[in-house]
């Protein structure tokens, strides 16, 4: 895989998956040999938000997203809610980081259920914002109305009052995961992503590579929100044991 991170604490669940036997957070790394379906390029943020938003609205809710970089290379850091699938109640919280190239891209992506009872933290913050307050437009498309409506609680200002959520838990792992992970550098030499108009010039027949890989649920967009079954299955799957004493970082295989 082009990304190795710090997996002290985690468990090994398959050769791509991780998960946090004490929360049930699930860790995957995914590499999506297809040209990135990205929106809009990384630089121009903007539209990037507006059209992240309007695409995760069907699933739920976009929370953030940022133009960042990872141990030298663009990447996209992305934070969203959704339904749990297998609950009548109960939110999920995905963040992730992509790093799209010309024609293929890797995602670093942590999947955090929410546990104890669903709603504590929306339900702690009214008093202090008003009730009227709790649901503003969505800072990035003010016009969309989505799946989850974009909720005041939702904000990094209220994660210290709430230190086990499973959004503060998401937003903490992988803001520190952007900080630390490394990118191998046979990937990071590769032809950099500039956007989806001037990659389908360039790239041509990939492009049907990659509506191909849309269609499956493998696309860079889609592989953030699309698998949140399997993750939640994986979730409720797995067995709680000892965590390893000391962090360890994952090596990237030799080619």
């Amino acid at each position: 895989m082009p990304i190795s991170f710090e997996t002290g604490g985690l468990q090994q669940l398959d050769q791509n998956t991780w998960g946090d036997p004490k929360t049930r957070d699930i860790i995957t790394l995914t590499y999506i040999d297809a040209v990135p379906d990205l929106p809009a390029p990384l630089e121009d943020e903007d539209t990037l938000r507006r059209r992240l938003t309007e695409l995760q609205a069907e699933f739920g809710c976009l929370l953030e997203a940022h133009s960042i970089t990872v141990n030298g290379q663009p990447a996209l850091l992305r934070l969203e809610k959704f339904p749990l699938p297998d609950r009548e109640s109960g939110l999920g919280f995905t963040a992730g980081i992509v790093v799209p190239k010309a024609t293929c891209s890797a995602i670093l992506k942590i999947m955090c259920p929410e546990n104890g009872r669903p709603g504590a933290r929306e339900a702690a913050v009214v008093p202090k914002v008003g009730f009227p307050n709790m649901f503003p437009p969505h800072p990035y498309a003010p016009d969309v109305r989505g799946k989850l409506p974009y909720n005041a609680a939702d904000d990094m200002r209220w994660d210290s009052m709430f230190p086990g959520h499973a959004l503060t838990r998401a937003r903490a792992w992988i803001v520190h995961a952007s900080r630390t992970a490394k990118i191998d550098p046979r990937y990071a030499a590769l032809p950099a992503f500039t956007g989806p108009s001037a990659v389908g010039a360039s790239v041509g027949t990939a492009e049907a590579s990659s509506s191909s890989s849309s269609s499956a649920s493998s696309s860079t967009s889609a592989t953030m929100t699309t698998n949140a079954s399997s993750e939640s299955a994986a979730t409720e799957a797995m067995p709680i044991a000892s965590a390893p004493a000391s962090p360890e970082t994952m090596p990237i295989p030799k080619a």
